[in-house]
């Protein structure tokens, strides 16, 4: 028996007091005194470990003892249903206390299918959310496949001026942070390669490692990161605060598909945009290079023959088509985040670093995903 007694200065007819009674084949909770604020706070957390431990069995609440009983006290009551997971038997109830249970019960959310397993056993939190976001990828790849094989019947959702717009932020005006980067790695790179292999009188084949490596490798991955900080983050903080605006549902009302409106153009944005950035940054990163051998003695001219004689076409073309492929994920995860936000001053703010940690997960994750299939073709 769990007796809660009153606090001094109240009298006996306050008095609130639980007792568990086993009868075998069911279990039944006598409550007594009040069942108002009061005496349901100090009674929740035993009522409720009352019920967890009746699993299996009926349940039964019997109230003949009970004086008053308010929507405080009916809601422990169905709160101890729900953790029983059955509805329990009245006794002794006072005249229209069934009425304002049934009430209560469609007031409060029901027990979530599983409870009763989870509360047993702890889910695997990190395998859930991860099965969970896959999920929901696959549901937005779906949906942004349907749409653009309608956008024939739906042109008059896609604006070119959105187009324009997105194509002007993520293309024009993120080309001197492309170009600063792009300087800065080529100069880094290259001078700490030339330093260890000046011992061996080879700074020369430096040309060669800076070449094949922005080409192949490093422009359009590090393109594919910058698009991610600036783009994706964008597209996520400009879709969530539609979507915590409830404008998407306005749309969705007027008959209007937001994948169309909103994902679309900014996709294919960024997929046109990307070459641009990429082979920026592979300049910007040649020509920082280019600073660096200059300095140790070699002329341009030299310079020039040996980037030729080390890159192919295939080394460009292929950088190329890896980062097309990049901008299609990294805008799709922007955009998938952006519409799956939440409620609240927070939820924003976590879809867009949601949008930016996914977009470099996704972009490294493919490019040896890439890397694995160009040396098993040869490429």
């Amino acid at each position: 028996m769990v007796d809660v007694t009153e606090r001094p200065g109240h009298g006996e007819a306050r008095r609130a007091s639980l007792k568990r009674i086993d009868r075998g084949e069911s279990v039944a909770l006598v409550f007594t005194g009040r069942l108002d604020a009061d005496g349901v706070a100090r009674l929740w957390t035993q009522t409720l470990k009352a019920a967890a431990g009746a699993r299996g069995r009926p349940l039964l609440y019997d109230l003949s003892a009970v004086s008053f009983c308010d929507t405080a006290g009916a809601a422990l009551l169905v709160a101890a249903e729900n953790t029983h997971g059955e509805p329990a038997r009245l006794t002794g109830e006072a005249e229209g206390l069934d009425l304002l249970l049934e009430r209560v019960r469609q007031a409060l959310p029901p027990p979530r299918p599983g409870a009763r397993a989870s509360a047993r056993r702890p889910a695997f939190h990190p395998l859930s959310l991860g099965l969970a976001a896959a999920a929901g990828g696959i549901a937005f790849l779906g949906e942004t496949v349907v749409a653009g094989l309608l956008v024939p019947r739906r042109l008059r959702m896609l604006r070119p001026e959105d187009l324009f717009a997105v194509a002007d932020q993520a293309g024009v005006r993120a080309m001197p942070l492309i170009l600063l980067l792009g300087f800065l790695i080529g100069l880094i790179l290259a001078f700490q390669s030339a330093v260890p292999m000046q011992a061996f009188g080879a700074v020369i084949y430096v040309a060669n490692l800076v070449s094949i490596s922005l080409f192949r490798e490093l422009g359009p991955l590090l393109a594919a990161v910058i698009l991610s900080g600036r783009t994706a983050s964008a597209f996520a903080a400009e879709i969530g605060t539609m979507k915590v605006n409830e404008e998407i549902d306005a749309l969705s009302t007027m008959g209007i598909d937001p994948v169309t409106m909103l994902v679309l153009p900014r996709m294919i944005a960024a997929v046109l945009v990307m070459p641009m950035l990429t082979i920026g940054l592979e300049i910007a990163g040649l020509a920082g290079m280019t600073v660096v051998m200059e300095i140790f003695g070699f002329p341009l001219a030299a310079i020039v023959r040996q980037v030729q004689g080390a890159a192919r076409i295939g080394d460009f073309t292929g950088g190329l088509f890896k980062a097309v492929c990049f901008a299609a994920v990294v805008a799709a995860i922007g955009c998938n985040r952006g519409l799956t936000t939440g409620q609240g001053p927070r939820a924003v703010g976590v879809s867009t670093t949601a949008a930016v940690v996914g977009g470099i997960v996704a972009t490294i994750a493919l490019d040896g995903i890439f890397a694995l299939i160009f040396y098993r073709l040869n490429l």
